[in-house]
């Protein structure tokens, strides 16, 4: 890299393998979580997916619970990263279109759900920058390179 003329450059070039790895399990874990819920209640997810105006389908229901679960797993361990980053985007900015429609609510209602909304949005600009960077050397994708 180009000359470093002051601290927070410094900081971020000599650190960047380590805050990329904390980045990644910061924003793995908000979908561990929500995964581990949908894994956890598959007939209760498929129903809220059918709510929300998707197939009542058992089959989705398991799709998107793996995708919710095993993604963040990838990201936090650096394996496939892109590939886990990127799906978990595109996840997130659905989940964000069907899930939080504040523009279709009662205006008592949108800004809980605008809130969380635009939550969304921010999550899917972090996983697009690491889909970007990628995961950094502390993962098994650089292991492997």
């Amino acid at each position: 890299m180009g000359v470093m003329s002051n601290p927070v450059d410094r900081v971020a070039d000599r650190g960047g393998d380590a805050l990329l790895l904390i980045g990644r399990i910061l924003i793995a874990v908000l979908f561990v979580r929500a995964g581990w819920g949908h894994i956890s209640d598959l007939s209760g997810f498929a129903t809220s997916l059918a709510d929300m105006g998707l197939p009542a389908s058992y089959f989705v229901a398991v799709i998107a619970a793996c995708v919710a679960l095993f993604g963040p797993i990838c990201v936090i361990l650096g394996l496939a990263t892109r590939y886990a980053a990127l799906l978990l985007a595109l996840f997130t900015l659905a989940a964000a279109l069907l899930a939080h429609r504040y523009w279709a609510l009662p205006p008592q209602e949108q800004m809980g759900q605008s809130n969380n909304f635009f939550k969304n949005v921010a999550i899917v600009g972090g996983l697009l920058v690491l889909f970007v960077a990628g995961p950094g050397r502390f993962s098994i994708d650089h292991r492997g390179s």
